[in-house]
C-alpha cells in the first residue's frame, strides 16, 4: 500500500503537482538564476495544497546538479 503525501502545513492530502515549467521566462522573475543555459531557463515543478494554498517549488535534477559550480548560489 502506498502512502499519500500530506501537506506539511495543514496535514491534509490534497496536493496537486504541475508538469515541469521554466523557472523564468520573458518578464517573469528567474527563480533559479544561473542554473539554466543560454537557450532555456532551468525547470521546476510546483506543488500546491488545495486546502491551505501552501505552494512549494522543486528544482529539476538538472538544475540541482549545477548548484555547487554556480557563482550565483552559495551553500548555507
Amino acid at each position: 500500500m502506498t502512502s499519500t503525501p500530506s501537506c506539511p502545513e495543514c496535514g491534509r492530502n490534497y496536493l496537486y503537482v504541475s508538469d515541469e515549467v521554466p523557472a523564468g521566462a520573458g518578464f517573469a522573475p528567474n527563480y533559479l538564476p544561473g542554473l539554466g543555459n543560454a537557450m532555456s531557463a532551468a525547470k521546476l515543478t510546483v506543488v500546491v495544497c488545495r486546502d491551505c494554498g501552501l505552494t512549494r517549488f522543486f528544482a529539476s535534477p538538472t538544475a540541482r546538479s549545477q548548484l555547487a559550480e554556480s557563482d550565483r548560489w552559495r551553500k548555507l
